[in-house]
């Protein structure tokens, strides 16, 4: 995998409204790995793509009125088919944290990038899913060296008590022996 411009190379981008400047002179220090669902444990859809693009038509299942009218995006999606989409550019702050705290700082998207896998909290993810995650990862850590492995945090680990994702069955060890 290639990085150029902040955007990886031959995957589908999709240039996603849900994000801003980061804070001038800050360092990219964390990865968040996130897991999502649209509709909760349904799968193989485009609704997380026009979640992040603003476009889901909030009328198709009852849950999306929960979350009608929010704004967020990550930087990158990886679907349970192994498809990689990115939606902001790595050295742009993407929504995907929210109120969130690590090691002492507050509001995460300053200083982090969040990919999204496709799936549930109580549910376990795909293997080429995991291949996906370690290639991209082993490619971000690379081009921002700011990220040592010991800052790849799931979202629970920022925002504990309002979060848990990746969720319990996602495999650590397996993905962090892999990068």
């Amino acid at each position: 995998m290639e990085i150029k411009n902040h955007i990886l190379q031959d995957i589908k981008f999709l240039k996603s409204p849900n994000f801003n400047e980061r804070p001038i002179n800050i360092e990219i220090n964390l990865l968040v790995i996130h897991s999502i669902s649209l509709p909760p444990k349904k799968y193989n859809t485009d609704h997380i793509e026009k979640f992040f693009m603003n476009e889901l038509d909030c009328r198709l299942d009852d849950f999306y009125k929960e979350i009608d009218g929010l704004k967020v995006s990550s930087h990158v999606l990886i679907k349970r088919t192994g498809e990689i989409i990115q939606f902001v550019p790595f050295n742009k702050r993407a929504w995907h944290a929210g109120v969130s705290i690590y090691k002492g700082r507050d509001d995460c998207n300053d200083f982090s990038i969040g990919i999204e896998l496709e799936g549930s909290e109580d549910d376990i993810f795909e293997d080429i899913q995991y291949e996906k995650l370690s290639q991209i990862t082993e490619t971000l850590l690379q081009e921002y060296t700011g990220i040592s492995k010991e800052d790849i945090k799931g979202h629970s680990d920022i925002a504990p008590g309002r979060k848990t994702d990746p969720g319990i069955l996602f495999d650590w060890d397996r993905y962090l022996s892999n990068v």
